[in-house]
């Protein structure tokens, strides 16, 4: 037996393959780049190093707060097939590891900002962090139907803290991106419980197509992205965004509707995963739609 593994070893392989898979760095790359458009649109051309620093920063505590969900809801990813797979729920991992893994990334985050961005963004991401991995994971996810609501505020923080990490200071558009981001969660988030309503059940999650039935959720799916398309005009009426952007987001808000009209109908079985995936796909665009906007305006000021 060797006393001592490198690397290059598989066994080493696996372990970093798993600790990364804590992370979820499909859904933190989501983040970050909401992190980003909120960075940008605080300056033209904000600091390399609060770009650097600031998403460094935000992504190293988001990963933290990942991988405590990951300890925390380990039992119930084992249930459900969709998570059975899980570093923690197969049992490829020990939770110790996996939760000093989370402390590390998550301490490192929150340090990072502090120290090398600004005071304010560290202490709005460990507020995040707390009310993610915390109060939703820990709380709201088995108390009540509402979790995902009320849990959205700490997952709509990131262009608050990308537009914070710039200039230091809280303003109207950094919040207004945020309640987009508030507002489009449950109907992304829900047409995914419709999916996996079953699994939710099997796990004991309150989940609202569990507690309260398909067709109350998918009528709350189509009633909640009505509020999100409101929530996406709110940018061209305050000034923060011209008539590009008010016809881009028209056009999305059309085909972001339309999925959640098959979605409320219930006609089509596979209508609740095909939203859910364009829901993701219709955010960013969105906020590259600001971006876009932005620059345009500048560049005509300019010229």
């Amino acid at each position: 037996m060797r006393d001592t593994w490198s690397v290059g070893d598989p066994s080493s392989q696996v372990l970093w393959r798993d600790l990364m898979a804590l992370c979820k760095w499909r859904v933190v790359a989501v983040m970050l780049v909401c992190a980003l458009v909120g960075m940008l649109l605080a300056a033209p051309l904000p600091p390399l190093h609060a770009v650097v620093f600031g998403l460094s920063g935000i992504g190293l505590a988001a990963a933290g707060a990942a991988a405590i969900n990951h300890v925390v809801d380990r039992r119930l990813d084992a249930v459900m097939l969709r998570t059975s797979g899980r570093p923690l729920a197969a049992g490829r991992l020990p939770p110790s590891l996996a939760l000093a893994w989370a402390l590390l990334l998550s301490v490192s985050g929150v340090l990072l900002l502090s120290l090398l961005v600004n005071g304010l963004t560290a202490w709005l991401t460990l507020a995040s962090l707390v009310g993610y991995a915390l109060v939703y994971t820990i709380f709201l996810k088995r108390a009540t139907p509402q979790n995902i609501v009320i849990g959205g505020v700490a997952g709509a923080a990131p262009p608050l803290l990308g537009w914070t990490s710039v200039t230091g200071q809280l303003a109207a558009e950094p919040l207004l991106l945020m309640l987009i981001i508030f507002a489009w969660t449950p109907p992304h988030f829900w047409a995914l419980a419709i999916h996996k309503r079953d699994e939710y059940a099997a796990a004991g999650v309150p989940m609202l197509p569990v507690t309260h039935g398909d067709q109350f959720t998918r009528l709350q799916v189509w009633l909640y992205g009505w509020l999100t398309v409101a929530a996406t005009l709110m940018p061209f009426s305050i000034g923060m965004a011209g008539w590009p952007y008010l016809v881009g987001a028209c056009l999305l808000n059309i085909r972001f509707m339309t999925w959640n009209l098959r979605v409320w109908r219930g006609k089509d079985d596979k209508a609740p995963l095909q939203a859910f995936w364009f829901s993701i796909r219709y955010l960013l665009a969105i906020f590259g739609l600001l971006l876009l906007d932005h620059y345009l305006s500048l560049s005509g000021s300019i010229n």
